[in-house]
């Protein structure tokens, strides 16, 4: 057979970048875009925090080098990312129990993960919530391991399926892996309890299962450490841990991929053995990170100053997200929608599970050019003050035209 491109078919677009791509091609005035998980301020720009300003006119008034990090990235950047994962002075941290290597984004370090996975548990299964985002079990499946899901949405009442959550992990066999969401669960908006975390924390234990927290929010629901909870009640439990973390949204640096790949283990040797795996995982893959994003993280977190200035930013990000939420909340009844949507002001992070279906999604990008993904799922981080009202407006229309269509 001769080699040629032409018997290659198009791939179908991603199910958010590619409403990214559509809405830039769109021309009509008034547009609104709530598909792909981006911090929007209240002037609905994507704006640079002041902490990273400052953090990169040090870095390049210092710099000395551009050459190749590490395949793991710095020993300052795995540093700081496991004090915000686990605190300050961590006895797991301080017994070496913990090995961090930086990647490309929280998507590089899922990748990475499935990788190791993958070449030393051939066989285990990775759990993922119902629902969950997008990419997840493509990422997976990609690197050849299979997915499977378990409850966590109750849509009867927007709620978490708590109770059979649990019973379907009692169930997983042991040896495989749960995908969790450490805050801010994507998409719903709906997170644990403490209390409940500690129930799966313990379920898992006890299961033998591997926890793998995805970490991409934190600080964007109740605070850096409040959002912790659950990586702080696995860690109790006495699991063995995996955390991918990324710095896209609680630092601004989309463009930056930077992330990073935590494993916390029982004991120093293994988390070595961990740290070995993992960068021949990387050296196959990137061979080794990119410094800039990384270097920006770590001067902010490494200095006091800089690092209670990110708080306060942080904190003014989860707070405009929050008042966003309760304003859709309260517009949606002042333009007369009838149907309950007060669970909006209940979820936290950039996402509600709205509860619109996919005919619904449809009818707003054709008709309003509102940009939501078909899930239902809407980035409530992408409302301002300006364009909340036409797009509860919007919604009502339409909420009106599929009722009356319905009822024919």
């Amino acid at each position: 057979m001769t080699f040629d491109f032409d018997s290659v078919a198009k791939a179908p677009d991603d199910a958010i970048l590619g409403l990214n791509e559509a809405f830039s091609r769109d021309s009509r005035p008034g547009k609104i875009n709530l598909s792909a998980g981006i911090y929007k301020d209240a002037t609905g720009k994507t704006p640079i925090l002041r902490t990273v300003k400052q953090a990169e006119s040090r870095i390049l008034e210092n710099e000395k080098t551009k050459t190749y990090l590490g395949i793991e990235g710095t020993e300052q950047y795995g540093r700081v990312v496991q004090d915000l994962l686990f605190g300050p002075n961590h006895p797991a941290v301080a017994a070496r129990r913990t090995a961090t290597v930086h990647t490309p984004g929280g998507t590089g370090a899922l990748r990475v993960a499935a990788d190791f996975l993958k070449k030393l548990y051939p066989e285990t299964k990775v759990w993922l919530s119902e629902p969950t985002w997008p990419n997840h079990p493509g990422v997976f499946q990609a690197a050849g391991l299979k997915v499977a899901t378990y409850p966590y949405f109750d849509s009867s009442g927007n709620t978490l399926a708590f109770e059979q959550m649990i019973a379907a992990l009692a169930e997983i066999p042991a040896g495989d892996v749960v995908l969790l969401h450490g805050c801010c669960h994507n998409p719903t908006g709906l997170d644990p309890t403490a209390e409940q975390w500690r129930q799966i924390a313990e379920l898992v234990a006890l299961r033998g299962l591997l926890p793998f927290v995805d970490f991409a929010y934190q600080g964007l629901a109740d605070g850096i450490r409040e959002d912790a909870t659950g990586v702080a009640a696995l860690t109790r439990a006495g699991c063995d841990l995996l955390v991918a973390s990324s710095f896209s949204k609680n630092f601004g640096l989309y463009s930056e991929r930077v992330g990073a790949l935590t494993a916390l283990c029982h004991t120093e040797a293994a988390a070595q053995a961990v740290l070995s795996q993992l960068k021949a995982c990387i050296r196959t893959n990137y061979s080794n990170p990119p410094a800039h994003g990384a270097a920006i993280v770590t001067t902010i977190l490494d200095d006091p100053q800089l690092r209670a200035l990110w708080d306060t930013e942080v904190r003014d990000i989860r707070e405009r997200i929050n008042g966003m939420r309760s304003l859709f909340v309260r517009t949606l009844a002042d333009v007369g929608v009838e149907r309950d949507f007060s669970f909006v002001a209940r979820q936290r992070g950039m996402f509600s599970f709205s509860g619109l279906n996919s005919e619904q999604v449809r009818r707003l990008r054709d008709d309003h050019a509102i940009y939501i993904v078909g899930s239902g799922r809407i980035n409530v981080a992408g409302m301002t003050t300006e364009n909340v009202r036409p797009l509860c407006e919007a919604i009502a229309a339409v909420l009106e035209e599929t009722s009356s269509k319905v009822h024919v």
